[in-house]
């Protein structure tokens, strides 16, 4: 499972996306008038606007970074993105190799939630757009060599370019078609997961993916190197070509504030997991316990990793033997990152 020759850089690919989050005092349905709906024009007076960073790629590495890892960010963003990069740089990502669009703004995320939960949001793609003409032997050969790259949902012909440039040059990639994969038919989706080293989907789109291509679980694991498949609170399942099928629990006594990144932050656990050579059970440990960390905070990269209470969380639900080995993976206890 660990990274062949590192420590050469994992590249990350995929969306960075600042969120700006709303919420409505009423309800959406009571202001929908069933013989008007051909004709709707509302304007819903918000209480708060919560303005957070965000985008699958750059979630997954600040959470790689939170766990002493320092991986490469790979995207489009605009001219507005200043403040954004200051702060991923200080968290420790890697921001030199993004493109910077001269006509576009940085991706938006631009959501609406009313008292029942329910969501009216737009997605402003932006400086995504411009991803699909990056080229990733640029970037790996400023880095001076790759050990992994991860082609998370992104521009969807960006996706589809990058995965087939890991292809022809040989490097090992991570697919993560997860919120674009409704916008791919199953020969489309073939092509982004073939030859993948690791397949991250959640159960739901385990089955779409099922649906589109014909192919079951089993014979996707046949294809990928590592499927791991996310259930929420029913936890992880990981299948192997060639090994058991490995179901490992979600970590006990969750108090959920926002579900909103619980998935990155599995992901950064489990690529840094990988990263620092641990098994493949252990990296699914790793990621779920970042992931309940993430999950008991507000907004997606808004948490701090107190390395104590992690292992404390290890100990307590997948025992003290899984504990002492995912520390070494770990940075300084004595460390709040």
């Amino acid at each position: 499972m660990s990274f062949e020759d590192g420590p050469r850089p994992v590249l990350l690919t995929g969306s960075i996306a600042t969120d700006y989050l709303m919420t409505f005092p009423g309800r959406f349905a009571t202001q929908l008038l069933p013989d008007r709906i051909e004709q709707i024009s509302l304007s819903f007076l918000v209480d708060d606007l919560d303005v957070r960073y965000g985008g699958v790629a750059a979630n997954i590495a600040v959470g790689m970074c939170r766990l002493g890892l320092r991986p490469v960010l790979v995207g489009g963003v605009g001219t507005d993105f200043g403040d954004y990069d200051r702060r991923l740089r200080d968290i420790g990502v890697d921001t030199t190799h993004l493109r910077i669009s001269r006509r576009h703004h940085t991706s938006r995320f631009l959501c609406t939630t009313d008292q029942d939960g329910n969501q009216i949001a737009s997605f402003y793609p932006g400086a995504m757009s411009e991803a699909r003409d990056i080229e990733l032997a640029t970037v790996v050969a400023a880095v001076g060599g790759v050990d992994l790259v991860v082609v998370a949902p992104n521009d969807p012909e960006a996706m589809l370019r990058h995965t087939a440039e890991c292809r022809q040059r040989g490097y090992p990639f991570a697919a993560d078609p997860s919120q674009q994969l409704p916008r791919f038919d199953g020969a489309e989706i073939t092509r982004l997961v073939d030859g993948a080293r690791l397949l991250f989907v959640n159960e739901y789109e385990s089955g779409l993916i099922t649906a589109k291509t014909g192919r079951t679980e089993g014979e996707l694991a046949r294809c990928v190197g590592v499927l791991v498949v996310t259930r929420g609170a029913g936890g992880v399942r990981v299948l192997r070509r060639g090994h058991p099928t490995l179901e490992v629990p979600a970590v006990a006594g969750v108090v959920t504030r926002d579900p909103t990144g619980g998935g990155d932050a599995f992901r950064s656990g489990f690529l840094a997991g990988i990263g620092r050579g641990l098994a493949a059970r252990r990296c699914a440990e790793l990621g779920c316990l970042l992931a309940s960390i993430v999950l008991e905070a507000v907004g997606t990269q808004d948490y701090k990793i107190d390395v104590a209470d992690l292992l404390h969380r290890c100990t307590a639900t997948y025992g003290p033997t899984a504990a002492a080995e995912i520390a070494v993976a770990l940075p300084d206890p004595g460390e709040e990152r």
